[in-house]
């Protein structure tokens, strides 16, 4: 099976530039309710990582009494990433897939140009296998 059938496109996903500020970043995560996001490169649209909320807790418990207006003077590249989800080609095989969306609540897809072009969650990679697996089930019966 190709990954493609999951991609979220890019224009159906939120993510964030690497030269946006703090502030802008926790806003963005607040609306979508995501606990952790994409970082695209605004120059080249390539991935740079994820931010997730544990990071932004972090740089800001060290940045004593930080307020709203300090964030919006704070580049999202001065905050440092723990871990961020690794991306799979979009020629990647559901091996590939697989072994990663074990790991994380979601995979970014790059192009050949290491480009940014969408996500897979894991939820939709469970529900098709539990989908598969239903229908195998009935099968069998």
């Amino acid at each position: 099976m190709n990954i493609l059938f999951f991609l979220k496109p890019k224009s159906d996903v939120a993510f964030i530039y690497d030269d946006e500020t703090l502030r802008q970043v926790l806003e963005k995560m607040e609306f979508h309710r995501y606990s952790s996001i994409p970082v695209i490169s605004r120059k080249s649209g390539k991935y740079v990582g994820s931010i997730t909320e544990g990071d932004l807790l972090w740089y800001i418990k060290n940045k004593f009494e930080l307020s709203v207006h300090d964030a919006e003077a704070i580049s999202i590249q001065s905050v440092t990433r723990k871990r961020d989800n690794l991306p799979v080609s979009v020629n990647s095989n559901m091996e590939d897939l697989i072994e990663k969306v074990t790991n994380q609540n979601f995979v970014p897809v790059i192009d050949d140009n290491k480009c940014f072009i969408g996500i897979i969650t894991r939820k939709d990679v469970i529900q098709y296998l539990c989908k598969q697996a239903n229908e195998e089930k009935r099968e069998i019966m």
